[in-house]
């Protein structure tokens, strides 16, 4: 990029620099560049005075509702440009969104939804027949379909709205808890849009945007990586490609043909497009950027994509705590060949505070391992109604404990070595061994079980279960394994069964997750992917 060009960048990217909510960034686009694509999706197409139209009309609704400031409403379905104009119609008068993972079986939907104390509930295409089930919930004032959602956001009168301001809170995600429920953090506006501002005093070259742009949003929209997507190209005032979920033959078609220059996507799925006949019959030309997380890139896999799709790649680090990212690997430290750089989840961006913490607290030196905190405008604003969870993952003064264990070299890139606590992520998915425990116990033949993640090439980890049988009993691991799908969403299932005598413990009794996994991941550089 030449310096006309970055000059040029940086300057309109400057203009937005002191918005920091919904309301702002809307309104903003609408008058700026009011034909210009806001949304791109099956269901629903906005131009950005289309989206300041329809997302003003969802506000009135939801207040027509009774719903008012700081009220849930949730989404149960697959990505839509549907949900992202309901989701930035309430962020605009302060209404939280909680989108659920589509994937979760409808016992797990249904207990997010009561816990978000949700007042409304949409449904995705493909999901009405939840209308008689989920949409019964006893806290829900209404349920409606995507269907009955687009005619309201076409019929609903505007009508005026306090709009919600920087510090109040927008968005809800879970994550999966250690206690085997998930946890929802909740996010405001500044936490989605305040590390735009440190960003702009000397910002890379990847985190400009040039006019011809368009962000592909193909990761689920439950997960930070696929609701964030969204909010990413709307900061930049440029179309989001809205894709149901991931699928290869459909980011191909939205690389060739609507515009996408840039992407976010776990490993395991950039190696399911390299594997796709139709990836080498695709044009990636306009492609500038693949941008990862969740696992690190193997070597192999990266050398691949460089040749086929001929971007520039960007690791991403982070977690739905701190917003998404917060640390950044970014392209000139990708290279063919492999180097020690590649190895580490990069450097903290501007307006991140990250330091390595010893066990007493303090701060360790340079190659010194501890837990990752952080602290910056992007932290939660804590977990909803626990208040223990969130004193126990954030300080008074804002640092948020990881739960990933590494160190930091003396040029400040961050290299993860452990995970402190035992989530699981494969495929990019979050699972707790808690969870999956949950959905085993009660197996007539199961003692007792842990599960762990053990390395796979496909998906970066697989989740394992290791059971004990009750005394005369048999374990029969199909048997474990279809029990835990009739209780267990897809991802969150085991992969695996293996039998054990006794689980290792130690003389407190908890569970040495660690002996357990040993076996599997001796040789490896590190003890998580």
């Amino acid at each position: 990029m030449d310096q006309a060009t970055y000059s040029r960048l940086l300057a309109k990217a400057q203009r937005t620099r002191d918005l920091f909510t919904f309301d702002e960034f809307i309104r903003f686009w609408a008058k700026d560049r009011p034909d210009r694509m806001a949304l791109e999706g099956d269901d629903l197409s906005l131009t950005y005075a289309g989206l300041e139209d329809a997302t003003a009309r969802v506000a009135s609704a939801l207040l027509a509702m009774g719903l008012t400031k700081g009220d849930r409403i949730a989404w149960f379905g697959k990505n839509s440009a549907t949900y992202f104009t309901l989701f930035y119609g309430a962020a605009r008068a302060g209404v939280v969104m909680v989108p659920i993972g589509w994937r979760l079986a409808e016992p797990e939907a249904s207990w997010i939804v009561d816990n978000a104390e949700a007042k409304a509930l949409f449904l995705g295409d493909g999901f009405e027949g939840c209308k008689q089930t989920l949409g019964k919930r006893p806290g829900l004032m209404r349920c409606l379909t995507a269907a009955e959602a687009r005619a309201l956001i076409s019929d609903a009168p505007r009508t005026p709205f306090d709009p919600s301001r920087p510090d109040e809170a927008i968005l809800q995600l879970y994550t999966s808890g250690t206690t085997g429920h998930p946890k929802g953090a909740v996010l405001s506006n500044r936490n989605l849009f305040g590390l735009r501002k440190a960003g702009l005093e000397n910002p890379p070259p990847h985190s400009l945007w040039d006019e011809d742009e368009a962000v592909l949003v193909a990761m689920p929209c439950a997960h930070i990586g696929g609701t964030g997507l969204g909010i990413v190209a709307l900061a930049a005032g440029l179309p989001g490609v809205v894709l149901s979920e991931f699928d290869p033959v459909r980011v191909f078609d939205a690389v060739e043909n609507r515009g996408v220059t840039r992407f976010f996507i776990v490993p395991a799925a950039l190696q399911m497009l390299l594997n796709h006949p139709d990836c080498a019959r695709t044009d990636f030309s306009r492609i500038k950027y693949i941008m990862y997380g969740a696992s690190p890139i193997p070597l192999e896999l990266l050398r691949q994509c460089m040749a086929m799709f001929g971007a520039e790649f960007v690791q991403n680090y982070g977690m739905t705590e701190t917003t998404g990212t917060i640390c950044v690997l970014p392209p000139e430290d990708h290279t063919a060949e492999g180097n020690p750089r590649m190895r580490s989840a990069g450097k903290p961006l501007p307006g991140v505070e990250l330091i390595i913490r010893g066990p007493d607290g303090h701060e360790m030196p340079v190659g010194g391992i501890g837990e990752i905190v952080t602290r910056s405008s992007s932290n939660m604003i804590g977990y909803w109604k626990l208040p223990e969870a969130t004193a126990s993952t954030m300080s008074a003064d804002g640092w948020i404990a990881t739960g990933d264990v590494g160190y930091m070299d003396a040029d400040g890139y961050v290299y993860m070595y452990d995970r402190a606590k035992d989530m699981i992520i494969t495929g990019g998915e979050n699972v707790y061994p808690a969870e999956v425990e949950s959905g085993i116990y009660g197996h007539p033949d199961v003692l007792e079980v842990a599960v762990i993640g053990v390395p796979d090439e496909k998906w970066g980890e697989a989740v394992k279960a290791v059971c004990v049988p009750k005394p005369g009993h048999e374990i029969d691991a199909d048997s474990i394994l279809a029990w835990a799908r009739e209780r267990l969403a897809g991802f969150k299932v085991p992969k695996s069964v293996d039998v054990i005598d006794a689980l290792p413990r130690n003389p407190s009794g908890k569970i040495l997750r660690r002996a357990l996994r040993e076996p599997y991941w001796a040789g490896q550089e590190r003890r998580i992917n």
